[in-house]
């Protein structure tokens, strides 16, 4: 196939639905993975300039909420993160340690959690309290909140069912004994809760019923994390003061963190190249990808696989894409290979399926990349059982991004080239795109998700409901949904596995999507940063940050 990559266009940029999350070593934070475990994490042997230089500089684009019942974005979770603190956080690999959790039990059954709190503040000065865990996860799930986000909660006792409409908040499975005990029942035992629990931060109960617009000015935000809102200017920057009212204050060294956010990634790379910023690229934001190749070569790029799959959507219930042909047939004609090596050049992996290849159960793929006949064969066949003699006009959207751009000028080429049809490209950005997506205003749109627990069902539960924000592809499967339901209930790993495979084998058959590769992470940063964590999931977290 031709190739149809711009020069000078593309960005590391990672979009999807996320919180962002990662640690490091100075905490006294328990090891939560193992519930009973009090063991402290050790101090870096470096010790950070005076504080008045502890000032750590990034760009990004805008992030498109602050309130974690909403946040699905990478940016909006990486401040999130930085500004919130939940029962536990992330280690360097991914792996849960307790923060406000001080401590934490795991019954005989494995499907009741009891966590005990620490002592913490809000803010605003009021106690952090197991009453505010539990309003928040019942506010997350409430139908009549509609967060995009309430599916991470479904392991929660009753959680899908109140959300479904189908059951009582008080059904759903978290209590607050008092103020410093929460319990947390399962619908099964679910290994993964305590890495699930590092993203589900607390809001507070009396400012969200006050005020339903309290995430949007630093005046009305109250928060509990390592750092806290001073400012807010839209489209413009955002500035985060260290929290002197944190739990854990005395290990957070950086006194600032200043995000601008500048569009435009060969001006952020000018920027950290002339000492304006201390970080550019990944995860919050992204390279030029002419400058990959050079920044590689010069040693000076930093990379790290991701568990995050970049892919595209197409909206079932829009013809010509009701048609499973004339989906496959779009996928199919697609040269993932030339893509990931002309575009995203930092070690990206084709993908042929959904699930990203740190958690895939068939890594190889479901189907062949680039079959180029087999797409034309399949596109006349779905415009025949359609009855189209002519395709209707078709949209590609996508989020304002570099990277992004040069991936939807090399999909409307090869479409064009393959199979003769014109798509037309829709930009916009982030927050008005999402809004898009969720309401079925796209015939193709571009997507990427970052596992919040590396596990293939993080990516395959997403598809079980027709009509929700995390299936904007409006497809639906009775067969799909029963699998991944008795996913959930299976103890037995390789039974398990068989089980979650049979369904991703479904989920390509049918082609309500198609991935386009396995992302990674690609940044570079100031020698004197030290302590940003980014883990395995691409959780990025800058509590233990400091400059040397």
């Amino acid at each position: 196939m031709k190739k149809t990559v711009p020069a000078l266009v593309g960005s590391l940029l990672v979009v999807g639905s996320l919180l962002a999350a990662c640690s490091s070593g100075t905490s006294t934070s328990a090891p939560a993975s193992s519930p009973e475990s009090t063991q402290s994490a050790p101090v870096p042997a470096q010790e950070p300039v005076k504080n008045e230089e502890q000032v750590l500089r990034l760009n990004m684009e805008e992030p498109a909420t602050l309130d974690p019942t909403y946040a699905e974005d990478t940016t909006s979770g990486a401040v999130i993160r930085a500004i919130y603190d939940g029962l536990t956080r992330l280690d360097e690999n991914g792996e849960p340690i307790n923060s406000l959790a001080q401590d934490m039990k795991l019954s005989d059954d494995k499907l009741t959690y009891t966590f005990t709190l620490r002592d913490a503040k809000w803010t605003n000065g009021e106690p952090v309290t197991a009453h505010d865990f539990e309003f928040s996860w019942k506010h997350a799930l409430d139908p009549k909140t509609g967060s995009p986000a309430s599916y991470n909660y479904y392991s929660i006792k009753n959680a899908q069912a109140f959300t479904s409409g189908k059951a009582k908040a008080e059904d759903v499975g978290v209590k607050a004994v008092d103020d410093k005990t929460l319990h947390v029942t399962l619908e099964h035992p679910t290994p993964f809760f305590p890495t699930l629990a590092s993203f589900l931060p607390p809001v507070n109960k009396k400012v969200v019923e006050a005020n339903p617009d309290w995430a949007n000015d630093p005046k009305t935000l109250v928060t509990n994390g390592p750092f806290k809102l001073e400012t807010w200017a839209h489209k413009n920057k955002i500035i985060l003061v260290k929290n002197e009212a944190y739990w854990e204050k005395d290990v957070v060294k950086l006194e600032r963190i200043e995000f601008s956010m500048i569009s435009d990634t060969n001006t952020e790379l000018s920027m950290f190249e002339n000492k304006d910023l201390d970080w550019a690229g990944g995860p919050i934001s992204g390279l030029p990808v002419d400058a990959v190749a050079p920044l590689k070569q010069e040693g000076k790029l930093k990379t790290k696989p991701k568990a995050t799959s970049y892919y595209i959507r197409f909206n079932t219930e829009r013809p010509p894409f009701t048609n499973v042909k004339v989906r496959k047939a779009f996928a199919y004609a697609i040269n993932r290979q030339e893509i990931a090596d002309n575009i995203g050049q930092a070690g990206q992996t084709p993908l042929m399926g959904i699930t990203p290849i740190t958690a895939s159960l068939k890594p190889e793929g479901f189907f062949a990349d680039n079959q180029q006949e087999e797409a034309k064969k399949l596109l006349v066949e779905g415009m025949t059982e359609l009855g189209m003699a002519k395709l209707p006009p078709i949209t590609y959207l996508y989020n304002t991004s570099d990277r992004n751009k040069a991936i939807a000028e090399t999909l409307q080429a090869t479409w064009k080239n393959v199979l003769g049809v014109d798509v037309k490209l829709l930009n916009k950005e982030t927050k008005v795109y999402l809004d898009d997506q969720e309401q079925g205003k796209f015939e193709i749109t571009r997507s990427s998700w970052t596992a919040d627990y590396n596990d293939s069902i993080n990516f395959l539960q997403k598809f079980i409901e027709k009509y929700s924000s995390s299936n904007i592809t409006r497809w639906h499967s009775p067969k799909y949904t029963e699998l991944i339901k008795q996913s959930y209930v299976q103890t037995d790993p390789a039974k398990r596995n068989q089980i979650l495979l049979e369904a991703e084998t479904l989920l390509m058959d049918e082609m309500p999507l198609t991935g386009i590769f396995s992302d990674v992470n690609a940044w570079v940063q100031d020698d004197k940063v030290k302590g940003v964590r980014i883990d395995p999931l691409s959780k990025v977290d800058f509590k233990w940050a400091y400059k040397e």
